[in-house]
């Protein structure tokens, strides 16, 4: 079984947007597009792999998969890939996609590509464009290694309907306990009626311009008028005004929405790391030398606590 696989990003059977947005792009390439899910009681999901162009679902079901772990993940997927011989395996660029694919590449000693904003596949190798320089140029990597391996930025493909068969393939499961070297004690889920910041059309941030919690307010009610998920810099992540899963920039998310608003940053080097592909760019703030007005469509000089209000107002009509 060759083909080109797309490893599923999943947690108690919700899939994230950017493993549809995989399988469509695989489908391009013409090749047996298969997704692969890892879980327990996870075979159901496979109809749903299988609208957006997945010939087959590879399913390995086991308790040890319930919850994403390094070593048990790695350990299944480099048997699979012993024995079924991909051409390529896709991985979101996530925390945990970004954590399995590095990992496996290492067991494999294969090539990876990562954070990829496009990706072409064929004849064995694939030919991946990454955005280097927090944006400012754009490089051209190339993985002849077997299988190509590859990180791929949720937002850049475009998802597309395409009816496959879906076939459920059962793996043999290889993994076993003594492959798990750490165990999840507990885990918390941020409750937000916003959209997730990596798959949200639309991201309003705030930085240290915003001065405290007062104007991550306002960054807020900007952000729900828009239903838009909020970000933010990492000057007001550490000053505690957002969650640390909330950080856009080199060391927290990259998102790729079709609108990003930048309220109060100044735009360092590392945060325009995390937002420079959005397709639109619109920034408010009050020094007119700030780095983020370069890569802006739209600016505004101005002081966030007077130019948001009048937007919002303007909105409400």
């Amino acid at each position: 079984m060759a083909g080109t696989w797309v490893f599923v990003e999943q947690r108690d059977g919700n899939i994230r947007k950017v493993t549809f947005e995989m399988l469509s792009q695989a489908k391009k390439y013409g090749d047996e597009v298969c997704a692969v899910v890892f879980g327990k009681s996870v075979k159901g999901m496979a109809p749903e792999f299988a609208k957006y162009g997945a010939d087959k679902v590879i399913v390995a079901e086991a308790d040890v998969f319930a919850d994403y772990n390094t070593g048990a993940y790695v350990a299944q997927m480099v048997a699979m890939i012993n024995e079924m011989k991909p051409n390529a395996v896709l991985f979101a660029h996530s925390f945990n996609g970004r954590d399995f694919a590095s990992r496996l590449a290492q067991k494999l000693e294969a090539g990876l590509a990562t954070d990829a904003i496009g990706a072409e596949i064929s004849a064995g190798k694939g030919v991946f464009t990454r955005a280097i320089y927090a944006g400012k140029a754009l490089a051209k990597v190339e993985i002849t290694t077997s299988p190509v391996l590859a990180t791929i930025r949720p937002g850049v493909f475009e998802v597309a309907e395409g009816a496959a068969a879906g076939a459920v393939v059962d793996a043999a499961v290889a993994a076993t306990a003594a492959d798990v070297y750490q165990t999840v004690k507990e885990f918390k889920a941020t409750v937000s009626a916003r959209p997730e910041l990596t798959e949200a059309a639309v991201v309003v941030s705030g930085g240290r311009g915003c001065k405290g919690p007062d104007g991550i307010k306002i960054v807020e009610q900007l952000a729900d008028m828009l239903g838009a998920g909020v970000g933010g810099s990492r000057a007001a992540i550490d000053s505690g005004w957002l969650g640390h899963e909330l950080q856009v920039g080199q060391t927290g998310k990259v998102v790729n929405p079709n609108l990003y608003v930048a309220c109060g940053i100044s735009g360092a080097i590392q945060h325009l790391a995390g937002m420079s592909s959005s397709k639109f760019i619109a920034a408010v703030n009050t020094d007119t030398e700030a780095p983020i007005f370069n890569v802006s469509d739209f600016g505004v000089v101005g002081d966030l606590f007077k130019v948001l209000p009048i937007l919002m107002t303007e909105l409400k009509k």
